[in-house]
């Protein structure tokens, strides 16, 4: 299989879109399955690194560096909290109006700039599902701070188009959060409500398509669509970004051309 496309490269920095179903890197039970740093060692050599990690069901940018210098300095913004992530997400349901409710004084202290309209805080804490290896859930308190705002960008009959800017950095963080709040991300396997599709046959009166109607989009409907930190080299800020899936903007399209919210 080859390398994913590069969406940035220069002589320190090296940016791949990752397509849904990869995993980064070898997984933890079963070695032999394909993952795109591997990909990536046997073309490119094992200086390259990553500098973090995005689930696989999950599209979109994967930052990497050519040397152990840039690594660090990569590697320490993300620890930080300092590096800004953007996400795409197609959820299932509409937002319930109380999430747009003002802020406890304290949680708007601690966000990198005030909410705008039609955006929301999740503050809620993430631990390991005892029930379910490999899988998240919330808890009131003592499990580890988690924080995902979420701006929503259209609103359609049943789904929602939501822009997610986690600022911790959990595993499944925002896969999490939507379904907490309500609005599970479309085609979750671990957090959806293992029921609902969107097909165009839902959307399009007297479809007369195919019987056996395939989904418009069938992978997680989450995309790592860009992220900004400061450059290992120059220290100024660079802005990488990834464009939606083809299949993802062909839900979109049928989502406005027939489902819009009136």
């Amino acid at each position: 299989m080859p390398i994913p496309p590069v969406i940035y490269e220069d002589d320190t920095l090296i940016a791949f879109d990752k397509p849904s179903g990869m995993l980064v890197a070898p997984d933890r039970w079963d070695k032999t399955r394909e993952n795109l740093m591997g990909l990536v060692h046997d073309k490119m050599g094992h200086g390259v690194a990553n500098v973090h990690r995005i689930d696989a069901d999950t599209s979109g940018i994967l930052l990497c560096t050519k040397e152990k210098s840039a690594l660090d300095f990569a590697s320490g913004q993300f620890q930080s909290k300092t590096v800004a992530k953007v996400y795409h997400a197609l959820c299932v349901g509409l937002p319930d109006p109380e999430l747009f409710a003002l802020l406890d004084p304290d949680e708007a202290e601690d966000l990198p700039a005030p909410l705008q309209a039609d955006e929301f805080l999740i503050n809620r804490d993430l631990i390991d599902d005892e029930t379910q290896p490999g899988r998240m859930r919330t808890i009131r308190k003592k499990g580890k701070a988690s924080q995902t705002i979420v701006k929503v960008l259209e609103r359609f009959a049943g789904f929602t188009l939501v822009e997610c800017r986690p600022i911790t950095g959990r595993t499944h963080q925002i896969r999490v959060h939507l379904q907490y709040v309500g609005m599970p991300i479309l085609n979750d396997p671990f957090y959806g409500d293992g029921v609902t599709e969107l097909k165009l046959s839902q959307l399009k009166r007297g479809y007369k398509g195919r019987v056996d109607e395939k989904p418009l989009i069938s992978r997680l409907a989450l995309h790592a669509s860009r992220l900004t930190l400061k450059h290992p080299v120059t220290k100024l800020p660079v802005t990488i970004s990834a464009p939606l899936p083809n299949e993802f903007e062909v839900a979109l399209k049928y989502l406005r051309k027939f489902a819009s919210a009136k």
